[in-house]
């Protein structure tokens, strides 16, 4: 089938699982193992943040590579070949409990993860591009959402394989159940990645995007990096210290993940309307409201509400950033726009977790971690709403400079 008789809603379906199993999979997930993985190989909470960091600076590294590799490669095959070595990654991380070699997997994933990601976000920007600005923020908040699919489905297998899969060998399986999921969306993503159209490619004299106008929101989303990283990282941990046996565990991640899957949908009327660093600027705060609960309430009713208010707006972020670029930008700068966004945010997830474990290796445990990652969320969300706004305007395109853009406040 010619790529233009696809639906773009088909396209931003399929290519959703890439963020399923690069963001679901193959980083959230770890929480779920972490408390397994740290009894039996005995590392500390540093240790265990210093994984999802080394997970980060990959992710660092594939957001560099990405806007090259869609260059060379092609953006459609550069999407397929990060989420294949994604998934072998899932795969090779249940053959050992090498700490050495499992930073060097972990590294690998990020960079495989953040090629796919980025990739896929352009593809399905392109998909969109003919459609108004409520359907393609629909489209990119669809694409999103993939993640809280990849949230709901390990949440709904890792505990219960856990439960009944003896201590010592319960990681090694988890992970290998990773790689099985994984793969299944894999073989759909391919399906839906060659019915789709090839974003465009910047001109050699054109492929800087101006990224001095969007300081605010750059510094804001590496904000954003540093303080999500840390509550996904550890929530679970905190949890279980607390008492949470594994169907509370397993309740608390579901409705994350399907909260995060909602958002999707609920969060695009406010973020088409908001102008300028509103948009991500509100979802942040109420992603901040979100962290908060768990510290200030024991209860499970306060446990349930984080998962609804962070769940349902922590992807939401990514979806009100990718507007703000798509709606400022010309289409063939959206591609390395995105790029340059997720290094800004790759920067943020690399201190994120490591922070938050020295913290909580510390008196307070885990509640001084979380606290940092709450406040962080709070500060990222002041700095987005001092974004400025810029649009695209309707005259032609400058030779050299691309397409003028009109200010406002």
């Amino acid at each position: 089938m010619s790529p233009r008789h696809v639906p773009g809603l088909a396209i931003a379906l399929g290519l959703a699982l890439g963020p399923a199993v690069a963001l679901g999979l193959a980083r959230f997930a770890y929480a779920l193992l972490l408390p397994s993985m740290r009894t039996e190989l005995h590392w500390s909470f540093a240790i265990a943040g210093a994984m999802n960091t080394a997970n980060a600076f990959g992710y660092l590294a594939g957001a560099l590579l990405a806007a090259p590799t869609a260059r060379r490669w092609g953006t459609r095959r550069a999407f397929l070949a990060g989420l294949g070595v994604t998934v072998a990654s899932l795969l090779a991380t249940a053959a050992t409990g090498n700490v050495t070699v499992l930073v060097g997997l972990r590294t690998l994933a990020g960079v495989a993860g953040a090629i796919c990601f980025v990739t896929g976000a352009g593809i399905v920007a392109e998909a969109g591009r003919a459609g108004s600005a409520r359907r393609a923020a629909s489209l990119l908040g669809i694409y999103f959402a993939g993640g809280g699919a990849g949230i709901v489905v390990s949440g709904l297998t890792i505990p219960l394989l856990l439960a009944d899969t003896p201590a010592a060998d319960g990681w090694r399986w988890g992970w290998v159940l990773l790689a099985g999921l994984g793969l299944v969306a894999f073989g759909i993503a391919t399906s839906a990645a060659r019915a789709s159209r090839e974003p465009r490619t910047a001109p050699p004299a054109d492929r800087h995007w101006p990224a001095r106008r969007f300081r605010a929101l750059l510094a804001s989303y590496a904000l954003f990096g540093v303080g999500y990283i840390a509550y996904m990282t550890f929530i679970v941990a905190f949890l279980k210290e607390r008492g949470a046996g594994p169907g509370e565990i397993t309740a608390f991640w579901v409705v994350l993940g399907a909260a995060s899957i909602a958002g999707a949908f609920l969060w695009v009327r406010p973020v088409v309307n908001l102008r300028g660093g509103r948009a991500p600027g509100v979802v942040l705060a109420v992603v901040s409201v979100g962290a908060f609960l768990p510290l200030v309430s024991r209860s499970p009713e306060a446990a349930a509400a984080s998962a609804v208010l962070f769940g349902g707006s922590f992807l939401a972020v990514v979806t009100a950033v990718t507007v703000v670029v798509r709606r400022s930008l010309q289409p063939h700068h959206w591609t390395p726009a995105i790029a340059t966004l997720t290094v800004a945010f790759a920067l943020g997830q690399c201190a994120g977790p490591v922070l938050a474990g020295v913290l909580s290796d510390g008196p307070a445990g885990l509640s001084a971690g979380l606290g940092l990652s709450a406040a962080i969320l709070v500060a990222g969300a002041f700095v987005a709403v001092t974004q400025r706004h810029y649009e695209e305007a309707a005259g032609e395109d400058v030779p050299g400079m691309g397409r003028l853009g009109v200010q406002s406040d």
